[in-house]
């Protein structure tokens, strides 16, 4: 097959779930013999708006869009139209004849690219990561005072969002927040078509399918496909580190360092755990939200929390390899983030928050705990739990099933596209 994924930034100067999970999944269709190309924008080392055309080794031919760089508001109003990335797009199309286009995101790019697909009679389908398409912040969290959101009310919340997110001052909110309601309703109205004409919406969990038809999102053409993960060939070999309740608890955390991921609440527990009972590396990006970093620097008064900084793909087996638990104290609701299955891979249970999606990924106290979000208090006894209860650990481990691979994966993902494009050439 001739397969174009589309998606709004790509590794190494992005290495969030959407990019890694693109990534592994272009070199997995290249690997069982597809044509495969990625188009995304980036900021690139040009001033002027230049498509680089790259092959990535043993992996897909990269459209690389140069935009420069470009600000928050910049990437918003992209939704509704960036010419550069219209025209970047239509070569791409040309070059590349794909009898399918795959996207994965479309944040800073025109909702007018799928126009683009349908005039050249391509199909489309989407994959879910998030829930940019009804929420403008992607995460169903609000900007104005860090709140999970049942969705648009008149667009004015919406509105609300927008402004805090550019900025402004938050006593200008509620009045100006109606005057961008507008704008966030005609957003939703461009986006809603995106879902409505696509061939087929994929989501990868239960949880994600129910909230896009709670939030009257298009949705008969939505299928659940779980994600898989692609391990080493030879995972790092784990030690029972934990010998006995004197050995301090390995807690880790993969991910963004970011509010709505809860970090500040995995410190704030550890903060008020003995020294010897516990340690706790966080690992992620110290570099794209600086402020809430050095909020975190600051509260972190244990010494046992290390900060250890952006990973390579080998090193996160092996700092999984060495731990006891992996944590994921989000505020948002999560969807199927990868660090989820790569515990389960890793043989590592899962400390997570009883929300979204993450109650379909841990069975609580049969492969990990489901712990109130957000409650400093409720995680702090979690973590206590491993000293008192000696044997809950080698139980949670031994409750945990094996991972959906990437190739499990795949096999579902390419008989869709093979009902698509099949269905495709009997219109035609």
């Amino acid at each position: 097959m001739r397969i174009l994924h589309i998606v709004h930034q790509y590794p190494p100067d992005h290495v969030g779930g959407t990019e890694q999970y693109t990534q592994s999944l272009a070199r997995a269709q290249v690997k069982r013999g597809h044509r495969v190309a990625i188009f995304f924008p980036t900021a690139g080392s040009a001033s002027g708006q230049v498509l680089s055309v790259v092959t990535e080794p043993d992996g897909p031919l990269l459209y690389a869009l140069q935009l420069g760089q470009r600000s928050r508001n910049s990437v918003f109003a992209s939704t509704f139209r960036q010419q550069a990335a219209s025209r970047a797009f239509a070569e791409t199309l040309s070059r590349e004849a794909p009898e399918l286009v795959h996207v994965q995101h479309l944040m800073g790019l025109p909702a007018s690219l799928v126009t683009q697909i349908a005039e050249a009679g391509i199909p489309y389908l989407v994959t879910l990561h998030d829930y940019w398409f009804p929420c403008a912040n992607g995460q169903l969290v609000t900007n104005y005072d860090q709140t999970l959101c049942a969705g648009p009310r008149m667009w004015v919340n919406c509105g609300r969002c927008a402004l805090a997110r550019a900025g402004r001052d938050s006593r200008l909110l509620a009045p100006s927040a109606p005057l961008l309601a507008p704008l966030m309703a005609y957003r939703s109205r461009l986006l809603r078509r995106v879902l409505a004409g696509a061939a087929c919406i994929v989501a990868p969990s239960e949880f994600v399918s129910r909230q896009y038809r709670l939030l009257g999102m298009p949705a008969d053409h939505m299928v659940v496909v779980p994600h898989g993960i692609k391990t080493p060939e030879a995972l790092p070999r784990r030690g029972d580190k934990r010998s006995s309740a004197s050995t301090p608890l390995q807690i880790v955390y993969l991910g963004s360092v970011a509010w709505q991921k809860g970090v500040h609440v995995l410190v704030d527990a550890v903060n008020q755990l003995p020294v010897a009972e516990v340690q706790l590396s966080i690992f992620g990006d110290l570099n794209r939200f600086p402020d809430y970093v050095s909020e975190l620097r600051s509260r972190a008064k244990h010494p046992g929390i290390h900060f250890g900084g952006l990973l390579e793909r080998e090193a996160v087996w092996e700092k999984l390899a060495a731990a006891d638990v992996v944590a994921i104290p989000s505020l948002w609701y999560e969807n199927s983030p990868i660090v989820v299955h790569e515990a389960r891979a890793a043989g590592v249970p899962i400390i997570a928050s009883r929300l979204g999606a993450l109650i379909e990924h841990v069975q609580d106290g049969h492969d990990g705990l489901l712990i109130a979000p957000g409650d400093v208090a409720a995680w702090r006894d979690a973590f206590a739990r491993f000293s008192v209860e000696p044997a809950l650990l080698a139980r949670l481990r031994a409750g945990i099933q094996p991972a959906r691979t990437v190739e499990e994966h795949l096999d579902d993902i390419e008989a869709i596209y093979h009902q698509i494009i099949a269905r495709n050439r009997s219109d035609f």
